[in-house]
């Protein structure tokens, strides 16, 4: 019987029976050369190998030299894909709100977005349906966004890329009501509202007041305030979403943003990763008041402020550099309601207001429908001053709409 050599003697060159091991040395690979005694066809495997090597390191350095001059020109790192920690939030995100993956994606339903406006061209928004672009800030005709803001939000209704949207088959209107700093007028915002509903909005997504570190829009200066319009979507049957606001904590000034204080609008409030109270989200003042101005009348189920939490911590969006991030803000949490809604009118096409009647009655129905369903905070009875009626539950919206 043959013994085998151990794989340390073929690995390490040792000689068998304790000989001194044999020194190695191996030249750069440019170095090498066929043995004296070698075939023709030994020479020509390691002529191959140095050319294979060449043209690898070659094509490295380029790649690293076209990264580098990108990086510069573009003052930043190019992602080409989000990170696998936006896409473990986005997914852990759409199980929370328990969002549905099926057939229903907001198909025939039209929503419209009022903020800063949109980059079309982000590689996740190629597929989406741009019914409807209205300037009310410069008058351009081109869809843009020299904020960001918008891009995000409708990312996070649109997207269908690495990330997917809430209801990624509406058909999107978009005005930009808010500026390059991301501040705007009120009644500017009132008359992109207009526009929506003018447009044939279904729903009317106001992300304002829910972005940290901005002003989105200043009150007063005009006749026809944001409340009015929002007020008057209500009427006619439009579903108005918008944010509670992130003045929470300390610097809470006792309600939630306007226009989402507005009685017929679902004013959204904001949950971490955890489903918990966001710190950063308003809360409402529901005992009513006479000061500070305006007077504020008691509210009653199912108007309570805020109506409903969803995602507002580190939540992944789209940026308006093509790239990819993460934000903060009940702004974001608006957008998971938006999106939510959008997927209850597709599957109940009879709410869908069409001018012919239901109006207001119809979004109280929804709104008690919303308030049913959510996920109350654990030991919560009743209505929160911050968490609402409870977590958003996409899918047990949708079973309460068919009860």
């Amino acid at each position: 019987m043959k013994s085998h050599k151990r794989w340390g003697e073929v690995l390490e060159g040792i000689p068998p029976h304790g000989d001194e091991p044999s020194h190695l040395e191996i030249p750069p690979w440019n170095d090498l050369k066929p043995p004296i005694n070698s075939s023709p066809e030994e020479a020509s495997d390691i002529r191959a190998i140095k050319i294979i090597v060449s043209v690898t390191l070659g094509l490295t350095l380029l790649l690293a030299a076209g990264y580098l001059a990108a990086v510069v020109i573009s003052d930043g790192a190019i992602l080409l894909r989000p990170s696998e920690l936006a896409l473990e939030r986005h997914e852990a995100y759409e199980i929370l709100v328990n969002h549905p993956r099926d057939e229903n994606r907001g198909s025939g339903v039209v929503v419209c977005i009022v903020d800063s406006g949109i980059d079309t061209t982000h590689s996740d928004l190629a597929e989406t349906r741009l019914s409807g672009w209205k300037d009310f800030v410069q008058g351009r005709t081109t869809p843009y966004d020299d904020h960001g803001h918008g891009t995000s939000m409708a990312g996070i209704l649109v997207a269908n890329g690495w990330l997917k949207g809430i209801a990624s088959d509406v058909e999107l209107l978009v005005a930009k009501a808010l500026g390059a700093d991301g501040s705007g007028d009120d009644g500017v915002v009132a008359e992109a509202i207009d526009w929506c509903v003018a447009s044939g909005a279904h729903v009317v997504s106001l992300s304002l007041g829910g972005a940290p570190g901005i002003l989105p829009f200043s009150l007063g200066g005009g006749d026809r305030s944001s409340g009015d319009a929002a007020n008057d979507a209500v009427d006619a049957g439009i579903y108005v979403v918008a944010a509670a606001g992130n003045d929470g904590g300390e610097n809470d000034d006792g309600d939630v943003a306007h226009p989402a204080s507005e009685a017929g609008v679902i004013a959204v409030g904001g949950v971490t990763l955890q489903g918990t109270h966001w710190s950063g989200s308003s809360e409402g003042d529901n005992n009513g008041r006479i000061l500070p101005l305006p007077v504020l009348l008691p509210r009653n189920d199912p108007d309570r402020k805020p109506e409903v939490v969803a995602p507002a911590e580190a939540v992944p969006v789209l940026l308006n550099d093509g790239s990819w991030g993460l934000a903060d803000g009940t702004s974001a949490a608006t957008v998971y309601v938006t999106g939510a809604i959008a997927l209850l009118l597709e599957s109940k096409p009879e709410l869908i207001p069409n001018g012919n009647g239901g109006g207001a009655d119809n979004v109280e129905t929804v709104k008690q429908w919303l308030m049913e369903s959510v996920t109350p905070e654990e030991g919560q009875t009743g209505h929160d001053d911050q968490y609402g009626y409870g977590l958003l539950n996409i899918q047990a919206l949708l079973d309460a709409s068919q009860g």
